[in-house]
Formats: structure tokens, C-alpha cells, sequence
């Protein structure tokens, strides 16, 4: 089995991110999971404007694995684990960029591709399909 393509973003932890425990929040793991998500899909198609992205988001989940504080530098990577006909889940990994076995987060998503204009989800195109599969 092949392994997927995986792209990565390196976050920087803002000091707005920190609660008062000292750590990031919660919450900011899935800001940190939308900007992959972002970086992802501008790499693959080249999009920018919030208009152009054809799916919405069904679901997103996430494991806490151990905390990010302010100095740390975390790196995150984001594939593709599965392609259905109309939605696709994305797999995320928050790691050390200093050394990849420390693992802060794992989480997934779920998109669905949806038609904005009749307001109901639709089948995957084709050529969209055919460049996912290489991240999968």
C-alpha cells in the first residue's frame, strides 16, 4: 500500500492561541486544522477566494495529545484518507518540527461537495476525484 501525499504547513503559535492553563486552547486546534485544510486545497487547485471551494464542512473531530505552549513549533500535516462520492475526509497530525515523534493532535474532518445555488450536496467531480486520489 502506497503512502498518501501529505502537505505541511508549519503554525506559528501565537500568543493570542495561549490560555490561562499556559497552553493553546482547545478550540485553536481546529483553527490550526482549517488552515491546513486552506493550505491543502490551495496547492492542489490553486484557490484562494472562500467562493471557489465547492464542499462544506460536515465534521471535524480531534485528538488532544499532549499540550502546545507558546515557544514550541509545530508542524502540521494534512492528507486525504478517503474519497466517497460525494464527500472526502482529510487526516491531520500536529507535530513537533523539531522532532516528528512528539505528536501534540491528530484529527479528521469530513467535507461535503455542495452546490451553493440549489443548496444540496452533489457527486464529486472527476478531475477533482483523479487529484485527490494522489493524497490518498
Amino acid at each position: 500500500m502506497a503512502t498518501a501525499q501529505k502537505i505541511t504547513l508549519n503554525i506559528s503559535v501565537r500568543f493570542r492561541d495561549i490560555d490561562s492553563m499556559g497552553h493553546v486552547n482547545n478550540a485553536v486546534f481546529f483553527t490550526y486544522f482549517e488552515e491546513g485544510r486552506k493550505a491543502f486545497i490551495h496547492e492542489l487547485f490553486g484557490l484562494e477566494r472562500p467562493s471557489d471551494f465547492q464542499f462544506i464542512l460536515a465534521h471535524v473531530s480531534c485528538d488532544y495529545l499532549r499540550p502546545v505552549k507558546l515557544n514550541d513549533k509545530p508542524t502540521l500535516q494534512t492528507w486525504i484518507s478517503s474519497i466517497g462520492t460525494k464527500r472526502f475526509d482529510m487526516q491531520y497530525e500536529l507535530l513537533d518540527s523539531n522532532d516528528e515523534t512528539v505528536v501534540y493532535a491528530r484529527g479528521q474532518s469530513i467535507q461535503v461537495f455542495y452546490d451553493y445555488q440549489a443548496n444540496q450536496s452533489k457527486p464529486i467531480p472527476d478531475d477533482i476525484r483523479k487529484r485527490f486520489s494522489l493524497y490518498t
